[in-house]
């Protein structure tokens, strides 16, 4: 078993379980457009404070409250449309009421304040600190409605000297009074909000152009590496995933943060790679889990993604089986198959257990390691199945024709689908129905 995925999906599958039926975690009655953050975050204790606006378009008849994700932040200043709105926050949601109904169509304007200490998704290091997953714990979103993308603004205010990530581009610097620095953000693309994230310190770096676009390495470990050996493998990696999937580094620009420990993670713009995770694939560079797993992430997941987490597959599926392909692509048809045999002994001990599910599974997983077992490595075995079927050309041509075509959008199995067809000239409804949708074809 490669390591290097686990700290991802660890915390990306624990997001995934803690997600409930709820208005807050649907957006219910209404699509956010724009995310508006002035964020100022305590870089020695963790706490955040500052202002967000959220713009919003009504969707549903009489639509009367806001309901976004939960979260442990103080909430201050309500204003619905420059008029002071009630609101009120507890587990079911952070609930902004509206002064008046509105009907589908209607733009809304929410602006409040708020502070605190987040829960989740801040950690703390050394060098400053850095957010993954979990972004509507230090500002508010809707974090289980992947399909709801929006832009992003994010405004920093961080202490001069300060290094930071962000979303998309860092457009303007501005010194302010107080020995404090503004560094402005901007997606862009829509986004999902659980793509969201920030970092900032103390963060040697280095810079490497590629044809592809501008790769930045950043020391976030409080101690020295040597950046350009640890990420060495980076730019063929970039070229290898934009060669198969028609497109250049999404946004031109990707930035991989070293962290202590082992996380995993990705954001839009960025990644965290955990320095204890290199240590130990530095055993077997054959493997190279961690950096080609999230940055694969960039094109599947990310520029696509899964408009539900029924098809979550088409994310993590895709990124496991990318890793493989990098694999053998880099050391060889052995390498390859090594993966293979991974994916086919986790699908083999789910049929032991009585509970090979489809892809697009929507019921409850007994545990995190059964819903790692389905959308990762089963998602992953059944993309290298498809290839075997279709043929090489047939299925790159297909992934391409897919990747191209959704790019910032979302998607379901069923665009996939059609995408594999039209690139192939079959009828693939029974190897579908086999892997991702049921015996009946039906989803889950």
């Amino acid at each position: 078993m490669r390591t290097g995925v686990v700290a991802c999906f660890t915390i990306c599958t624990a997001m995934l379980a803690s997600a409930a039926p709820l208005a807050a975690q649907t957006g219910e009655g209404f699509q956010v457009e724009r995310y508006g953050v002035e964020l100022r975050p305590d870089l020695a204790s963790g706490a955040v404070s500052g202002r967000e606006t959220i713009t919003i378009e009504a969707t549903g008849a009489d639509l009367r409250a806001l309901v976004f994700s939960p979260n442990a932040l103080t909430i201050s200043d309500a204003l619905v449309d420059r008029e002071p709105a009630a609101v009120t926050s507890g587990e079911d949601g952070i609930v902004f009421s509206l002064p008046r109904a509105k009907q589908p169509g209607a733009a809304v304007e929410l602006s409040f304040a708020f502070s605190g200490f987040p829960k989740r998704g801040v950690t703390l290091t050394p060098a400053g600190m850095h957010t993954g997953y979990f972004a509507c714990d230090w500002m508010v979103c809707l974090q289980n409605a992947p399909g709801d993308k929006a832009d992003l603004e994010l405004d920093l205010f961080l202490p001069q000297g300060s290094d930071s990530l962000g979303v998309g581009e860092r457009y303007a610097t501005l010194d302010l009074p107080g020995a404090l620095v503004l560094h402005r953000y901007r997606s862009l693309a829509e986004t999902s909000p659980y793509l969201f994230g920030f970092a900032a310190g103390d963060y040697p770096a280095e810079t490497v152009e590629t044809p592809q676009g501008t790769l930045h390495y950043l020391n976030a470990t409080g101690e020295p590496a040597d950046l350009s050996d640890l990420f060495a493998q980076t730019p063929e990696m970039v070229a290898f995933f934009a060669q198969r999937s028609g497109l250049d580094l999404p946004g031109g620009s990707y930035a991989q943060l070293l962290v202590p420990g082992r996380e995993a993670q990705e954001t839009m713009s960025f990644s965290l790679i955990g320095k204890g995770e290199l240590d130990r694939e530095r055993e077997d560079p054959s493997s190279a889990w961690i950096i080609a797993h999230e940055l694969a992430h960039q094109w599947w997941g990310n520029a696509v993604t899964t408009q539900t987490w029924r098809d979550f597959w088409l994310n993590e599926g895709f990124a496991t089986f990318m890793v493989a392909a990098w694999e053998q692509h880099r050391y060889g048809e052995a390498a390859y198959q090594q993966e293979l045999d991974v994916f086919r002994d986790r699908r083999e001990q789910l049929r032991e257990r009585g509970w090979d599910k489809p892809l697009a599974w929507s019921g409850d997983y007994p545990s995190l390691g059964y819903r790692r077992a389905v959308q990762y490595s089963k998602g992953a075995l059944f993309l290298a199945t498809l290839r075997e079927e279709i043929g090489d050309e047939q299925f790159w041509s297909g992934v391409r024709a897919y990747t191209r075509a959704h790019a910032g959008g979302t998607v379901t199995s069923v665009d996939f689908q059609r995408a594999m067809e039209e690139a192939s000239g079959r009828d693939l409804a029974a190897i579908f129905d086999e892997w991702v949708f049921g015996e009946d074809g039906t989803e889950g």
